[in-house]
């Protein structure tokens, strides 16, 4: 009986569920022996005592568990017997019990860190929407008061993938399988027939591919050397580049949404299911979270430290546009170095101003309300590598958790988010680490991270939830490189006159990056700069007034474009033989009609909580 497990002493003696109770699900279980600020030290103290083996034995357990086996639990469960002696592999029903575990990160040594999933854990089923190219639309939602939603779709049917753990044989079998079915490949070392034949007869280390890439190896080995093609590729041996493997191996990859269609279609059934749709009726499937990826790095040679952020932070929408304004990204194969790499990735997909796209991606955010969360790649603080793992591990969060605690307001009350304070440094004042906004907690950790793994509360450790304990000193350069960042690149917006096309809050926002303050004397923490923010701020706004304004214009102007065209047509017409034919007299009654409702107020009314339209073009 664990009813008396509660700090607080009015939450005990009321919840007397057994482990094996039916009421009690396996998620409570695991919450019930995971160490937690609101349990009391004893019961902290008593979980702490429990050796993990035993607590993930009560977990395989409760899954396995049937009511009709009553107490007697034990005669389903043995060990098989090796050398006369029970051994350690555990059988349920004489079937042997296997546990999955997930890499999260590396030890210092390079080594794993390994994590048993739960007995009842299943991958979610992920539909890639979007990867570099998407195409997105913010509408209005039906109500007034409610918040605009936003919609994408993929524009891409190949992406151009890194697969960095293919160089371990056997691990990306996705990768393996592409690879070996034949595309466009980039920085694969070319082997030729010996090179091939080499690795055939490594029979060890041939076992250790899937199939595809098997296969591949042994046919091309035993083509023999006079075959044709003279070369071929491996997933596990990217071009040598100064006798050392490239960083950066490359293929196309089909896009797997497309590449699986069945699972696809699965997918969309479900949800019309779940949303009480006929099936023929058209699925849109609004955007529920938003999370962007953030590159860091430790300290190197040349390579400045950008390694201040924990594995998922929430930022407000000014400290989140400071982000997106600075495209700020740590070194990876990828790219060139460190710092911000807008104007070398971005500029040849849009040769327009930057603060145009700046100004939709500030309405989208503050039209939709979706919270601004930052998720960690390649390392957290200077010492611990997490390569994508921490990317791929978030969305898997995201989707067990219900919506309520998916709102960032609602985690900051319930104290699963912290407020990241400035951070004094003798002699060099404060450096303001607030700019990394809220990061996750330990209860945030043992909540959600026990929805997937048998032990939450070891996953992200006190070095990984706060960075700055692993060192204080690299943690404050970092936070000095990411405003150094902010600046420069702000200043470049204010010296080739882009700000003038930026909206009253991003203007003030560049304004503050660079200078501290803006035009009007707000700062950053400014309540009245921060009120510029807000969707009702917004859509009282003269300036967002005139978006609106402007995108009912180019409407108008394009439907007028059409009436004239009718119009120019049917005059041409001398005889009205074409215009009887193709009914163009209907055709311009429809199109008039069309435009006259576009200039109606009430298209300008349903306009409201759109982007609009840039008002000014340069």
């Amino acid at each position: 009986d664990y009813s008396n497990r509660f700090a607080d002493a009015d939450r005990n003696g009321s919840d007397h569920r057994s482990i094996l109770s039916a009421e009690r699900s396996i998620g409570s279980v695991i919450k019930l022996f995971t160490p937690r600020t609101e349990y009391s030290a004893e019961h902290n103290d008593f979980i702490r005592s429990v050796p993990a083996h035993i607590r993930e034995l009560v977990y395989v357990i409760k899954v396995a568990y049937k009511p009709e086996w009553g107490q007697d639990w034990r005669s389903h469960f043995s060990v098989s017997r090796a050398n006369g002696r029970p051994g350690n592999r555990l059988r349920l029903d004489g079937r042997p019990v296997l546990v999955d575990m997930l890499r999260v990160g590396f030890e210092e040594d390079g080594s794993y860190r390994l994590f048993s999933l739960r007995p009842d854990f299943q991958p979610s089923v992920k539909v890639q929407t979007e990867d570099d190219i998407t195409a997105s639309t913010v509408v209005p939602s039906q109500g007034p008061d409610q918040p605009s939603r936003k919609y994408v779709e993929n524009c891409e049917g190949l992406l151009f993938q890194r697969p960095d753990d293919a160089i371990i044989p056997g691990y990306d079998s996705t990768a393996e399988a592409d690879i070996a079915a034949g595309g466009f490949l980039s920085n694969f070392e070319p082997l030729d027939h010996t090179a091939v034949q080499e690795l055939a007869d490594d029979a060890i280390a041939l076992s250790e591919f899937t199939a595809p890439m098997r296969e591949l190896i042994t046919d091309f080995a035993a083509a023999g050397p006079d075959s044709r093609p003279e070369f071929m590729v491996c997933s596990a041996r990217p071009r040598l580049v100064d006798g050392k493997p490239s960083k950066n191996p490359r293929y196309l990859q089909f896009r797997p949404d497309l590449a699986d269609p069945h699972g696809t279609v699965a997918a969309e059934v479900a949800q019309k299911i779940a949303k009480g749709m006929s099936l023929s009726d058209p699925l849109a499937v609004e955007v529920d979270v938003v999370t962007a990826g953030r590159r860091n790095n430790p300290p190197d040679d040349g390579v400045p430290a950008l390694c201040a952020f924990s594995p998922l932070h929430y930022l407000e929408l000014p400290e989140l546009l400071m982000e997106f304004i600075s495209s700020m990204t740590g070194k990876s194969p990828s790219t060139t170095g460190a710092g911000s790499e807008g104007a070398m990735t971005k500029a040849p997909f849009n040769a327009l101003p930057t603060t145009y796209d700046l100004n939709a991606a500030f309405l989208s955010y503050a039209l939709t309300g979706y919270d601004g969360w930052i998720s960690g790649a390649g390392v957290v603080g200077p010492h611990v590598r997490v390569d994508h793992d921490v990317s791929l591990l978030v969305p898997e969060v995201f989707a067990r958790m219900q919506k309520h605690e998916r709102s960032a307001p609602w985690l900051i009350e319930h104290g699963y988010l912290e407020q990241i304070q400035d951070v004094e440094v003798e002699g060099q004042g404060a450096v303001p680490a607030s700019r990394l906004g809220w990061r996750i907690t330990e209860k945030f950790a043992t909540t959600f991270l026990g929805r997937i793994f048998m032990h939450p509360e070891s996953i992200f450790t006190e070095a990984i939830l706060r960075p700055e304990t692993q060192d204080l000193a690299v943690f404050t350069d970092s936070v000095r490189v990411m405003v150094d960042t902010h600046e420069r690149v702000a200043r470049a917006y204010l010296k080739d006159g882009t700000i003038d096309s930026a909206c009253p809050p991003v203007r003030a926002l560049l304004e503050i990056m660079a200078d501290g303050i803006s035009a009007d004397g707000l700062t950053l923490h400014d309540p009245r700069f921060r009120e510029m923010f807000t969707r009702e701020s917004v859509l009282a706004s003269d300036w967002y007034a005139d978006r609106l304004d402007a995108a009912q214009a180019q409407l108008v102007a394009r439907a007028e474009a059409g009436v004239a065209a009718i119009e120019a047509l049917c005059a041409e017409d001398s005889d009205g033989t074409v215009t009887a034919r193709m009914g163009l007299d209907d055709r311009l009654a429809e199109a008039t009609a069309a435009r006259d409702e576009l200039a109606s107020g009430a298209t300008r009314e349903r306009l409201v909580g759109t982007l609009g339209r840039q008002v000014d073009f340069r």
